[in-house]
């Protein structure tokens, strides 16, 4: 089956998406309010999933050539002592910058295939397009008009920062402490990849100096990350999950990634889940006449994607735990042994 696609958002989700379609012999227009793609942005965790997905996309090996190839990583206390290992042929993952997925995603595309710089129309005016696939993020306007406010995202309870400086690390750690959590993985292009949460009411301000108090009596890798952090590449934002959804459809308009099922980053599965969205969607709209495929997602996705977002919260509260701190030490590291 083919037909024309809108896609409301140019990001991870939608330009997976207009890749796969394409490729089974969709007309598609993607539709990004943004002048041109990112130039800054932290690394991304790609999941064999997400491996597989990008090979659906037919940019797999461009994400592997570019990614830093991960096998390892090490959960450490405060004090740098490790809590536990994963040490996993099974689950290799490559890091890549966000700015860098979506380069090689717009560059698998045919010229003009992204309207840069032109929002995304209002559904009323898609009547021309046979699906629509809303892809436009965690704040998704789509999602807003099909479902009501009471669907927006809500705060996690956790807000963070992330960054990078300049050097190389060959491991992957995740810092756990009460009440906060500090992570340190590689990335492309000779730079190290940061990343900080703080359990905190909303809004809440905090910029390095806040960072250098919060985590400065951590250990010595910690410590290397705080002295050079250059306050200008510091993304600071508060966490949001969505809401489960009664349905990531309706009539003929279909919403992936964060639009549907925004979630905690402490599975590192957001990107990735994006990509799977896009993928199966696109499969199923190249296979099934649009309703039969829009239902089919809606029942391949929607469950699934609801555990993650619920195990990423539970992750994120395991992680910054201010209690019981032992116990769960113990556990992580029996568990570490069998990954």
């Amino acid at each position: 089956m083919a037909g024309k696609a809108a896609i409301l958002g140019g990001g991870i989700g939608g330009l997976t998406a207009a890749n796969v379609l394409i490729r089974h012999g969709w007309d598609v227009s993607v539709f990004e309010r943004s002048p041109a793609p990112p130039t800054t942005g932290t690394a991304l965790g790609m999941w064999p999933q997400a491996i597989a997905a990008a090979d659906a996309a037919g940019v797999g090996d461009s994400v592997r050539d570019i990614g830093a190839r991960q096998q390892r990583a090490a959960f450490l206390r405060p004090d740098g002592s490790v809590i536990g290992r994963v040490d996993s042929a099974r689950r290799t993952a490559y890091l890549l910058s966000r700015p860098a997925l979506l380069g090689i995603l717009v560059d698998g595309l045919p010229a003009g295939t992204v309207r840069f710089g032109e929002p995304a129309p209002d559904l009323g005016t898609l009547a021309g397009f046979d699906v629509v696939v809303a892809a436009d993020g965690t704040s998704s306007a789509t999602r807003d008009v099909l479902f009501g406010s009471r669907y927006r995202p809500v705060y996690t309870g956790m807000t963070a920062w992330r960054g990078w400086i300049p050097g190389e690390t060959a491991s992957v750690t995740e810092t756990w402490g009460p009440g906060a959590l500090f992570g340190i993985t590689p990335r492309e292009g000779g730079l190290v990849n940061w990343f900080a949460a703080v359990r905190s009411p909303a809004d809440t301000a905090g910029g390095v100096d806040f960072l250098r108090t919060r985590f400065g009596d951590w250990h010595q890798d910690v410590r290397k990350i705080l002295e050079q952090i250059d306050p200008d590449t510091v993304l600071h934002h508060d966490l949001h999950e969505s809401p489960a959804l009664p349905s990531y459809v309706h009539g003929n308009v279909a919403l992936i990634g964060d639009a549907a099922h925004s979630m905690a980053p402490n599975l590192g599965r957001g990107a990735c889940e994006a990509m799977v969205d896009a993928v199966t969607l696109a499969r199923l709209l190249g296979e099934h006449p649009v309703p039969d495929a829009l239902r089919r997602y809606d029942r391949n996705r929607r469950r699934s994607t609801r555990r993650l977002v619920r195990a990423s919260r539970l992750a994120g509260r395991i992680a910054t735990a201010r209690r019981w701190i032992g116990a769960r030490d113990v556990a992580v590291g029996l568990g570490s042994r069998f990954a």
